[in-house]
């Protein structure tokens, strides 16, 4: 009787989660954020002078379920995601000496010896962003100059620390905040990392299995399977990279488009300013990876 009744209950769980599978919901933004999935790197390189280059990166995939099983295995995923989530933003907070956003998709840190960097993409609004580096960052010892330009959908604020001259970069694009904040080090860096005075550099890598397309500023560019995949690891490998992956460009806003073969484009719209380097890899599923590296 008992084995019956076992039966009976496990028959009926089936048959509520297969209904449960075909109950459409509601879309919530709230709810269907980034968190069911997370593909963290992270590259340590250790000189013989002593100094240390750190690089993190992490993307996490949205989960926007139709109906309410797959809402119930995205939030059970989720937790388990968050967890690691959590783990790998206080390790990265920690080592990197810099805050980071709530609710991000993407998030990119450097720390070299020129430069303390984290470029972060989340959903909250830049008003709400913008708040909430201003506290964190007055938590930290840093004094905001005066100046800032704050706008609807775009803010610049330049702070001073005991370790050299700090920039937060906040954009608002496609229901995103981007936010770049950067420390630059008083060190200076190497001809290998620095661009033409007044000029901006992108490096161009590819960390995926595929080969890739990447178009800036109207040009674009083939890079096969892994190429340049660890230009982001120290300025001795950004140096070593082809001249065809190197592109000079004038402060500005620039549109970026990556294409991975067999998936849709991906697009961004990214600010760079004078006297900065960047680089730009080609991430999982295409997602452009920008990482500030002077």
């Amino acid at each position: 009787m008992k084995r019956r009744k076992l039966g009976i209950l496990l028959a009926g769980s089936l048959v509520a989660a297969t209904a449960a599978m075909a109950i459409p919901v509601t879309p919530d933004p709230v709810r269907d954020r980034p968190t069911n999935t997370i593909h963290i790197n992270w590259s340590h390189t250790t000189r013989s002078n002593g100094y240390v280059d750190d690089t993190w990166w992490a993307l996490r995939d949205r989960c926007a379920p139709d109906y309410l099983g797959e809402r119930l295995l995205c939030d059970a995923i989720g937790l388990l995601a968050g967890a690691t989530s959590r783990t790998f933003e206080a390790k990265m907070s920690d080592d990197v000496g810099l805050p980071l956003a709530d609710r991000w998709g993407l998030m990119t840190a450097k720390n070299s010896p020129f430069i303390r960097s984290a470029h972060v993409e989340t959903p909250l609004g830049l008003e709400a962003v913008l708040g909430f580096y201003r506290i964190a960052l007055e938590k930290r010892g840093w004094t905001e100059n005066d100046g800032a330009v704050v706008g609807p959908d775009r803010a610049v604020v330049t702070f001073t620390t005991s370790d050299g001259p700090a920039l937060l970069r906040l954009v608002r694009q496609d229901n995103t905040t981007i936010a770049d904040l950067s420390l630059r080090k008083l060190l200076a860096a190497t001809s290998s990392i620095r661009p033409a005075p007044g000029r901006v550099t992108l490096l161009l890598g590819n960390k995926t299995d595929e080969a890739a397309d990447i178009t800036v500023d109207e040009r674009t560019i083939r890079l096969a399977a892994h190429a340049g995949e660890k230009l982001i690891n120290s300025d001795a490998a950004a140096d070593e990279l082809p001249e065809s992956q190197k592109i000079d460009l004038p402060p500005g806003r620039y549109k970026v488009t990556l294409k991975l073969e067999g998936s849709a484009a991906q697009k961004r719209e990214f600010e760079v300013a004078a006297d900065e380097t960047w680089g730009l890899l080609v991430g999982p599923e295409g997602a452009p990876l920008p990482i500030r590296l002077y």
